[in-house]
Formats: structure tokens, sequence, C-alpha cells
């Protein structure tokens, strides 16, 4: 289950129960129910799903431009299968702020977009190195800023050079620079997205520390 996926459920406070709306009180009611009426509500609260979840597919579809007709329909049933298993999971976070369907739709959105994502990347080469300085450079949003810029960017280069560890630039450059997705990674690296995000977060606090370091000599 991705990390979004997590945070849908905790995004607003609890308001009143008197929050609900009549609809958002049937959905809650027949999901919870026994027998007929919860299978009939599951049954309903998956083809919504599947809209949201084939839907956010199409919109992305241009991520993964080699994926045709049935494999992005396999993506998108995916993605309302495991969207269903995290509503059902989190009736009790529901507390009315918006409508149940359009709460439970974030999830079908977010989880289609992870899963596209991630397999715009399967089966293809995972860039680990830093092979994009240029293109990263180029991003400078004025050309007055180029030089500071571009100064800027030869310190980054040198502390991922000399302070990482080659597991730690590996990581970095990956998730950073050129946005390799962490389950992706996680897989072709034999490990874990835990182990990944403690080697990412070391990572930036050893850049941190070395470019401080530079400011603080070059100012003194």
């Amino acid at each position: 289950m991705s990390a979004m996926v997590e945070r849908v459920a905790h995004e607003v406070a609890a308001p009143p129960a008197a929050a609900l709306d009549d609809d958002s009180r049937r959905w809650l009611r027949d999901l919870r129910a026994t027998g007929s009426a919860h299978e009939d509500a599951v049954e309903r609260l998956h083809a919504l799903l599947l809209r949201a979840a084939r839907f956010e597919v199409s919109r992305r579809r241009g991520t993964a431009a080699h994926l045709r007709g049935d494999a992005l329909d396999d993506i998108a049933t995916e993605a309302a299968d495991d969207a269903l298993v995290s509503v059902l999971a989190r009736l009790d976070s529901f507390h009315g702020l918006s409508r149940f369907t359009t709460w439970a739709y974030k999830f079908a959105l977010l989880e289609a977009a992870v899963k596209i994502r991630g397999r715009a990347w399967q089966g293809g080469e995972v860039p680990l190195e830093s092979e994009t300085w240029e293109t990263f450079a180029s991003r400078a949003p004025e050309p007055a800023e180029e030089a500071e810029q571009s100064d800027l960017l030869r310190q980054v280069q040198r502390a991922i050079e000399t302070e990482l560890t080659p597991l730690q630039r590996r990581v970095l450059v990956a998730l950073a620079l050129n946005e390799v997705p962490i389950d992706v990674l996680a897989e072709r690296l034999g490990t874990t997205r835990g182990a990944l995000y403690k080697t990412l977060h070391d990572a930036r606090r050893k850049l941190r520390s070395a470019l401080e370091e530079e400011k603080a000599w070059t100012a003194a």
C-alpha cells in the first residue's frame, strides 16, 4: 500500500457526526452491514473506484506509452481492488468533510497514479548515476540566476561525489534526480522502502552538512 494512500484517511480532523450527509450515511450503513446489503454496497463501491482508476490511468497513460489496452485496464482494476481494501479498512476514518464518494474516489486516484508510474519503469533501465546534471542545471528560472545556480550545482555535485557512500550516491541520484519510484528502486536493489528512506535521509543530512561547511568557509 502506498504511503500516499495512507495519508488520505488522515488528512482532516474529525468533525461532529452530524456533518455527514444522507448519501454518505447510507454508504457507511450499507458497507458496515452484513449479507446482501453489504455485498451490494461493496459491488457498487468497487464500480465507482474502477471508474476513478480508469480515469486516472487514461489521464496518465502518456507516462507509460508502451502500455496498451488490456495492460492499462489491468492497472486500473488492480488499483480499484487495492483502493477498495483501503476504504473498507478505514471507514472509521471518514468524518464527513466531503461526500463519502469523493473521499473514496481519492484512494483510487492515488493507487492508480502510483501503479502506472511504477509500471512505466518496469522492465526499463533504472538510472542510478548522475547522468542528468546538465538537464538538472538547465532548470534555472531566470538567466540572471544562472551563474549562482551553476556554482551551487557544482558544490552539490562535488559533495555528492566526495561525501556520500556509493550506495547513498546511487539512491539519491535515482530518487531525487531521476525520479525513480521508490518501490521500483527497492526491487532492483533487493532492499526495502524503509532502508531506502533511511539511506536517502542520511545522504541528504551529509549534503546539508557539507554545504553548510563550505558556505561558512567561503564567508570567513
